[in-house]
């Protein structure tokens, strides 16, 4: 995982090959290959992924802990 910090970008290589094409779903941008599949996905407005994986984990712990305590 890369984070490009002046663009605000998030890239995931996924796998090895050449890019053919693009598809852009909202904030994800997925590169795929001639036989479609996916290479690279690049998120769009990093920040704000990684600030709503951060709430995603904290919450998790959380309902770990209190499983833990019952």
């Amino acid at each position: 995982m890369i984070y490009d910090h002046e663009a605000n970008i998030i890239c995931l290589e996924v796998a090895k090959g050449k890019i053919h094409n693009a598809k852009e779903f909202g904030n994800f941008i997925i590169h795929i290959s001639k036989a479609g599949k996916p290479i690279l996905i690049e998120i769009l407005d990093g920040s704000k992924f990684i600030g709503q994986m951060d709430k995603v984990k904290k919450i998790k712990k959380f309902s770990e802990e209190i499983a833990t305590a019952s």
